[in-house]
């Protein structure tokens, strides 16, 4: 993302869009996991929780902020594959 400085410009948002989608797919492919401790009801509601996330998202503008986004879903992409549910609330150490 070097185009645009402050703000994504429409060639920032289509160069990222592949990637975005990719995360995704693999953020929902990775809800349905055995490995995690989630009833039926629990897995559609995380579905819909990462659906509504990335809809608001998609919205975003900010260089920065995709750059945020993009970062948080790779993080709770890494959580999700080692079989936990990642928090909306990090405890500080």
């Amino acid at each position: 993302m070097a185009k645009g400085l402050i703000w994504a410009t429409a060639e920032d948002l289509a160069r990222n869009r592949g990637h975005v989608i990719s995360l995704y797919r693999q953020i929902l492919r990775s809800l349905n996991s055995p490995n995690l401790p989630l009833n039926l009801a629990a897995r559609l509601a995380k579905k819909a929780e990462v659906r509504a996330i990335f809809m608001l998202a998609s919205e975003e503008r900010s260089l920065h902020n995709i750059n945020d986004v993009i970062n948080t879903a790779e993080y709770a992409l890494s959580i999700l594959r080692k079989g936990e549910i990642p928090n909306s609330i990090q405890e500080m150490p």
